[in-house]
């Protein structure tokens, strides 16, 4: 028998199986309030040995996208309670991923109007999804963001605070902090974003500051045992850009070794694209990225994540190159899916025009076997 379907311990959490739901935003929480519609998806996926929400921002400020569920409202605690309710109960875990997008957001979701915040002023060439004044969602430009001032840093680093803990509130196992695909912490990180010339940018630990102080200021308020962080090395999204990453990340993961979180969800090659695909000179070793991060004392499970199938997930527990593999879009059409790849039966389509905004139609009604 293959690991992959064996138990599994994330810090304080755990799992029946190694088997991960990856986040994916799916655009259906209307004013950011999760509501009994996100319950059932939930509830019906909750045979993952883990589930992670998807993106759920920390505040109004840190919301890139329409009809996202949030952590900032009392509205939005209690429905996530109903979710995690019925998740529980299913006999499933589920962990919030906290989330602040930085710069990929659009003025009519911010406070006020407001321009987006970022290390740098430097405009994403990506898009986010907004609704339009008749109603109606689409995908927009995001709009010019403005540098964050030293003094709103700490600011920030209070919303994340209350937001792990809205989130232990509302019932959660615990959260994964997003640190990947271009957003807040990831433009601090990166380079190509992250042009300061203060504490914050130049080096490598001045770029990595802000995401260790995330970091502890979580843990230090639900327990490093409930804290886990999502990376994303190499990859282009939201126009993120490092020539340099492997000395990069393999500092973050060298300190984050001595932190004892729950688990280090790491995204090989592009998220939803080429698992070989490189920024810089030289391609990115992740059996390095884990070394590291196992030499510096680290024992939270490693998830990978990004293209695996039912094979290449045995293969990579089997070996020990992870300790569990997260699925993304296998997820929103297989609801089943641990079954499935445990019966190694064929997986539903999903029908990719329903995956941002709508109601039941391609989130909740995809057939489990039988």
């Amino acid at each position: 028998m293959t690991k992959l379907f064996e138990p599994a311990q994330a810090g304080d959490i755990a799992l029946a199986n190694r088997i991960v739901m990856a986040p994916l935003t799916r655009n259906r929480s209307p004013g950011a309030i999760p509501n009994n519609l996100n319950a059932t998806y939930y509830e019906q996926r909750a045979t993952a040995g883990l589930i992670v929400t998807e993106g759920t921002p920390i505040s109004q400020q840190g919301q890139g996208y329409a009809d996202v569920p949030g952590l900032y409202k009392a509205e939005a605690i209690a429905g996530w309670k109903t979710v995690t309710d019925s998740v529980h109960k299913a006999g499933g875990k589920i962990v919030a991923q906290i989330w602040h997008v930085g710069r990929v957001s659009h003025t009519s979701l911010q406070p006020h109007g407001g321009q987006p915040v970022a290390p740098s002023p430097i405009k994403a060439n990506s898009k986010t999804y907004i609704i339009n004044d008749d109603g109606t969602g689409s995908f927009a430009d995001t709009s010019e963001p403005r540098e964050l001032g030293l003094a709103e840093l700490p600011i920030i680093l209070e919303d994340y605070r209350t937001g792990a803990r809205a989130a232990i509130d509302a019932g959660f196992d615990g959260v994964e902090i997003h640190a990947a695909n271009g957003y807040l912490i990831d433009q601090f990180l990166k380079s190509g974003t992250n042009h300061r010339t203060d504490s914050y940018g130049g080096s490598i630990e001045n770029r990595a500051r802000f995401l260790l102080e995330v970091v502890d200021t979580v843990a230090k308020e639900i327990g490093a045992g409930r804290t886990g962080i999502r990376l994303s090395p190499v990859t282009p999204a939201n126009d993120i850009f490092e020539a340099e990453p492997q000395p990069l990340f393999d500092y973050v993961v060298s300190q984050l070794g001595s932190r004892g979180l729950a688990f280090i969800h790491v995204i090989e090659g592009a998220t939803g694209g080429p698992r070989d695909f490189k920024q810089g000179d030289k391609p990115f070793d992740y059996d390095a990225l884990k070394a590291a991060y196992a030499h510096a004392g680290g024992k939270g499970l490693w998830i990978a994540n990004n293209g695996y199938d039912r094979d290449s997930a045995i293969a990579a527990v089997d070996s020990g190159k992870a300790d569990a593999i997260a699925f993304g879009k296998a997820f929103i059409s297989n609801p089943d899916l641990v079954r499935r790849l445990e019966e190694n039966a064929a997986l539903n389509e999903p029908n990719q025009p329903t995956f941002y905004g709508g109601g039941a139609a391609g989130y909740t009604d995809y057939p489990a076997l039988g």
